[in-house]
């Protein structure tokens, strides 16, 4: 059985970690073909309050899953959790 889903990635340009983090969860095999939305965290001012100095922050379906470095065993409870 395969997962669905969709990570949403929040970033700003020139974050060399956000850059880091969707590299790593694009060669990571049980996140493969899942689509990845990245947002500019500067966009809007709730998320940019929210999440401003905590990118890149991932989340999988609208929760919360880690920040800074992608923590592969979060990312693999998400998907078993299809949260």
């Amino acid at each position: 059985m395969s997962a669905t889903g969709r990570f949403t990635l929040y970033s700003r340009p020139g974050c060399h970690l956000c850059e880091e983090m969707q590299a790593a969860l694009a060669q990571l095999p049980a996140a493969a073909g899942l689509p990845v939305e990245v947002r500019d965290v500067d966009a809007d001012p709730a998320t940019r309050a929210r999440y401003g100095l905590k990118i890149p922050v991932l989340l999988f379906e609208g929760a919360f899953v880690c920040f800074g470095r992608l923590d592969v065993d979060e990312v693999h409870k998400a998907l078993a959790q299809g949260r």
